[in-house]
């Protein structure tokens, strides 16, 4: 006997939280894989950033090697050559370089 398109005796409703389990461990999987580095990697960014200093060697998002002479607000003036000074903004920094051994004896 059919009522209003179901069988009598018909299987019972899956419950709520059982049609969202699927998507909470995918959410807690992607936290744990995605979100999580992403944080640690950004706070590491920011606390680099808040660290420079000057006569620091540092290289740019875009490839620009030079060595700190001034640290701004939001930008940091970096020597590139000689007579040549660009400023660059502070979150395009992308890391401080180590001085090499070379580097260290002159």
């Amino acid at each position: 006997m059919y009522l209003y398109g179901q069988a009598a005796g018909g299987a019972a409703q899956p419950s709520m939280f059982g049609a969202l389990l699927p998507f909470i461990i995918i959410f807690v999987i992607f936290y744990f894989l995605i979100i999580m580095p992403a944080r640690k990697k950004q706070k590491k960014h920011q606390e680099m950033v808040g660290a420079l200093k000057g006569g620091e060697r540092v290289v740019t998002a875009g490839g620009i090697y030079g060595t700190v002479s001034r640290v701004l607000d939001d930008r940091v003036e970096l020597s590139v050559d000689k007579n040549t000074k660009l400023q660059v903004a502070k979150s395009s920094i992308s890391g401080v370089i180590e001085p090499t051994a070379a580097e260290i004896k002159k």
